[in-house]
């Protein structure tokens, strides 16, 4: 067909196949799908690493959550103080341990003693550090006890350090061998215990040495523990 007769009928002229027999369409096609297959591969390969990384996070995020404050497993409630018989032996739960290594402390084993811990009073309400509480009444028998106040965080190393707590043989007592600590933040005359902190929540721990109550938590009630009162909040 020569040129003047495909002017007349209107056909297109026929390119040459490129050398190779390989059509433009061919190669783009060709490219693309190596291009697609790379960015599947990379996208797969990404989604992992990302899941693997949120469940790092989670993970870390979860176990400081579950290790920053007491023991989140393993309490006796009795009113307002919780009991905790096993952190110190050796089936202790995981989490458990897991605080005490935090906290860098030495629990008190069923044969040595009792771990108390309270962070609301007699009526539920949170301990604050902005309030006034009175503690007292009776404890139970052990050959020595300290009674300890902590807040939540790290202190500020700017304050002046006060007493933290209590010990069984420096108390003072009534005639009739009760006692009755009060926490606050102005001085107050007889036990005084400031608080630990200017704000927020606080919690309090009585440890009970050489105890028989120790390996029968079920023998204590609300009678047999100190009273958390909550005497006024400041505005």
């Amino acid at each position: 067909m020569n040129a003047l007769t495909r002017m007349m009928t209107g056909a297109r002229a026929e390119r040459p196949a490129p050398a190779g027999g390989t059509t433009l369409q061919e190669r783009g096609a060709r490219i693309g799908g190596v291009l697609g297959g790379f960015l599947r591969r990379t996208s797969r390969t990404g989604f992992v690493l990302y899941a693997l990384a949120l469940g790092a996070v989670l993970g870390l995020a979860s176990a400081d959550f579950a290790t920053r404050g007491g023991y989140p497993f393993g309490g006796t409630t009795i009113g307002a103080w919780t009991a905790w018989p096993k952190t110190g032996s050796t089936d202790a739960d995981p989490y458990s341990r897991a605080v005490n290594a935090r906290r860098g402390e030495i629990p008190l084993a069923i044969g040595e003693g009792l771990l108390l811990t309270a962070a609301t009073d007699n009526d539920g309400r949170t301990l604050d550090a902005g309030c006034t509480y009175a503690i007292g009444g009776v404890v139970p028998p052990a050959r020595a006890w300290t009674l300890t106040i902590a807040g939540r965080g790290a202190a500020d190393p700017a304050a002046t350090p006060l007493r933290e707590g209590f010990t069984s043989t420096e108390i003072l007592r009534g005639d009739d061998d009760r006692f009755v600590i009060t926490i606050g933040r102005d001085v107050q005359s007889g036990n005084w215990l400031p608080m630990p902190r200017p704000k927020g929540p606080v919690r309090l721990a009585l440890r009970l040495y050489d105890t028989p109550v120790a390996a029968s938590v079920g023998s204590l009630d609300r009678n047999t523990l100190p009273a958390i009162t909550r005497l006024g909040c400041s505005r």
